[in-house]
Parts: C-alpha cells; structure tokens; sequence
C-alpha cells in the first residue's frame, strides 16, 4: 500500500483522482486545500487529514515523515497555473509526483522542474488518459501500421458549454487556466500528436474568451480544430439528445466514436503509473509547446483552411467592467 497526499481536493477532476488513489488499494494521509467544502472525502479516505493553508499541510507532512511514515506520492489537482509549484513541492517532499493536466502553461516551466527532479531523485508524472482509451489505442495503431506516406484529413469539435461563473474564476483568466486551448483542449492536441505525429505548423484564426479555431500541420495529418465553451455553438441534434457537450472527430470524413469508456480512465492511469509505466512530464512538451504557441500567435482570421464553425458571430465578454 503507498501513502498518498493531495492537493486541492475541493476542485471538480480531484474526485476521480480520490477514486482511483482508493480503487489501487492505496491510502491518502493528508490532503490540502483552501476551499473547505471537501465533504467528498469522506467517500474515500474519511480518516485522511484536511487542512487549508499549505503551511500546517507541510508542517503535518513533514512530522509523519519525522515519525517515520513517508509520503510516497503527491497528487496535483490545483489550479493550472499553480501545477509547476505543487509539483516542485512534492518532489522536495521526496515523494513522486502525479500532476493533472497540463502539466505546466510554458514549455520551459518543465527543464526547471527536471532540475528539481534530478536533486530530489523523485519523479513527476501526468495524467494522459485519452492515450488509454481503447478506441484511440486502435486508432494509433491503425496509423501506425498504414502506408507510411498517408496524411488524414481531420476535423476536431469540441463544445462545453460553460456559464458565467466561468469567467469569474481562475478558468476565465488566461494568465491562470491558459485560455480555451489549454483549459479544455490540451488532452486532445496531446492525443493527436501521439497519434499522428509532430507539429509541423500552426495557424490560429480565432481565439477569443469562448472559442479557438485553428489548422495544425502534424506529420501525419492536417487537423481543423474548434473548441468552445459557448452553449449556443452546439449542434441542435445535440441540444435535443440532452448532452451537456459535443465532441467529434472526423477521421477523412468518417466519424471516430470515443464517447465511451471514460469512466475509468484516471485509475487506469493510477495502475500505470504504479507498475512503472506513466507518463512522464517530459511526454506533455509537444502538448504544452503547441498550446503555448497558440496562446501567443495573432489570429488570421477566416483564411485559408478553417474549420466550418470558425464562422459563427463573434460575442461579446460577458464581464465588461
């Protein structure tokens, strides 16, 4: 049994990390965040200690370490731009790492954290679910075993409608969350490169608070991508069904299904990590590069090879203070 601590246990994606942290037949000892309303605990690890300032977490970490229990792994599930800290924190706890996506908003962010890995001898890892997804393993496979000079067509939309409270929290600010590219998208550029290979080029047409759409060269295929939080962008059919979100690729015309099959995915995640078999950090650089790049490249416009529902009328903030 390894012993686990987590940060930001009161955050929406830390559930399935206290789900698969139980389901490995592991423990938590101690979790920390600033929001109390952490009742979800109690599903999991009801004698596992809380606390809401990082300093009386640390000092409780430290003494169990002192009275020679060690932590062995430190779960992140904090704010985006708060990954690289907590990150540095539990390797300096001496305890591997196992960090939500992204891993980190700016590539260079991890050469310092492979720094920190080399001083503490511990490593960090990250949770890339979709590369576990069976549809996807076949898909990649697929490719793999192909004609080596083929380039797929793809068309990628995905749509997750959010309210208001989106732009009053650290989500809505891109200095924090890394804007929609990252915020919602960076799992699935992550999964195309590791199917379809590296960047090649990228251009940016929009890129606004609800929306990007963009066209991404990869060695094996020319991506058309559009990702919105926008409830009005979603398909009526969709709308009709009573889905809470819309998301397709397109595979030269024909549609790739893997709608299913997700619910487990971050304890899949967990065993590999476990066996010796996760995904380092350094895997999320082509991801982490791509969205960096996006983030700062000056939208064209609708130009050039754009994905059809690039065209829908812009909108306005909805906080104009």
């Amino acid at each position: 049994m390894k012993q686990f601590a987590l940060i930001g246990v009161g955050g929406y994606v830390a559930q399935r990390h206290l789900k698969a942290i139980h389901d490995t037949g592991n423990n938590l000892l101690s979790a920390y965040d600033r929001n109390d309303s952490v009742g979800i605990i109690d599903s999991y690890f009801p004698d596992a200690a809380f606390f809401t300032e990082q300093e009386l977490f640390d000092r409780h970490n430290t003494r169990l370490h002192d009275r020679g229990t060690d932590i062995d792994y430190v779960s992140v599930c904090t704010p985006n731009y708060l990954h690289d800290a907590h990150t540095r924190y539990g390797l300096r706890l001496g305890a591997d790492v196992i960090c939500e996506k992204p891993m980190v908003l700016s590539p260079w962010n991890i050469d310092a954290l492979e720094s920190v890995e080399n001083a503490t001898g511990h490593r960090a890892y990250t949770i890339l679910q979709l590369r576990l997804h069976p549809s996807v393993q076949a898909l990649r496979q697929q490719v793999q075993q192909g004609p080596a000079d083929k380039v797929y067509n793809i068309d990628l939309t995905y749509i997750t409608p959010r309210g208001k409270w989106y732009y009053a929290s650290w989500k809505g600010d891109e200095r924090k969350s890394g804007g929609i590219p990252t915020n919602i998208g960076i799992h699935f550029y992550d999964m195309l490169i590791w199917i379809f290979g590296a960047v090649k080029s990228n251009t940016v047409h929009i890129l606004t608070h609800d929306r990007a759409a963009g066209y991404i060269e990869l060695e094996k295929a020319r991506v058309r991508y559009f990702l919105s939080i926008n409830a009005t962008h979603m398909p009526t059919e969709a709308r009709e069904a009573g889905l809470r979100s819309y998301r397709t690729i397109l595979v030269d015309g024909q549609e790739f299904s893997f709608s299913d099959g997700f619910t487990e995915l971050h304890t899949r995640s967990y065993e590999e990590i476990l066996a010796g078999r996760g995904f380092h950090m350094t895997e999320t650089r082509p991801s982490i590069e791509l969205v960096h790049n996006i983030r700062h490249s000056t939208p064209v416009g609708l130009c050039g090879d754009y994905h059809p529902m690039a065209k829908y009328p812009l909108t306005p903030h909805p906080f104009q203070w």
